[in-house]
């Protein structure tokens, strides 16, 4: 075990060089990442998460193109396998690094299309009803992309459509445990693009 986490502080200082983090992204190696994340052991994992955040989030121009490229098998497994895990943390920095990806101005044309899915926006909505406050505040940081989207398709127009009344009741008793003006404005607008359906 302690030669994985000696092999993963090395990495990370590897990937600290683009040409290598670009390697690394571009590699096969990439998908073992998701296998990685929900090992058992739990400083194994945690390591392999810190590794998979730093490679999705230091080097923006290169991180917006491996997303592009490989968008489709990417966010699959990202979906399937990470938000819809059954342990809390990987769960919840999941979450945590999807909205960190989409909120970065670097990854906009990615943020566009991953918001423009229904299968997405579904998984979001799920998200939002979890039993955990925490794992609902980063899905609603999420969610609300999908709300601000000005181009929204048709068929995430009717699931927000159909689902408007429990949405905005979901949202009238959303809070959170600190005093937040920034979380309540976002609130306030998602309540508003949603009512205006």
């Amino acid at each position: 075990m302690d030669i994985a986490l000696h092999y993963g502080a090395m990495l990370r200082e590897c990937i600290r060089h683009q040409s290598i983090a670009r390697y690394v992204l571009e590699s096969e190696h990439m998908k073992k990442f998701f296998d990685y994340i929900q090992l058992p052991n739990f400083d194994i994992a945690s390591d392999a998460s810190a590794t998979f955040k730093e490679l999705l989030t230091r080097h923006k121009a290169t991180v917006a193109e491996f997303l592009s490229n490989n968008y489709d098998w990417f966010f699959e497994e990202f979906n399937s396998r990470l938000l819809s895990s059954t342990n809390y943390i990987t769960k919840r920095q999941a979450i945590k690094l999807l909205g960190d990806m989409l909120l970065d101005r670097s990854n906009a044309a990615v943020m566009m299309r991953y918001v423009s899915s229904k299968d997405n926006l579904m998984i979001l909505m799920n998200l939002l009803r979890d039993s955990s406050k925490n794992i609902q505040i980063e899905a609603f940081h999420v969610f609300k992309l999908f709300a601000a989207n000005k181009n929204k398709p048709p068929e995430v127009v009717n699931i927000l459509v159909t689902n408007r009344s429990k949405l905005l009741r979901f949202f009238a008793g959303f809070k959170i445990d600190k005093e937040d003006e920034q979380f309540e404005a976002d609130k306030e607008q998602v309540i508003k693009e949603i009512s205006a359906l």
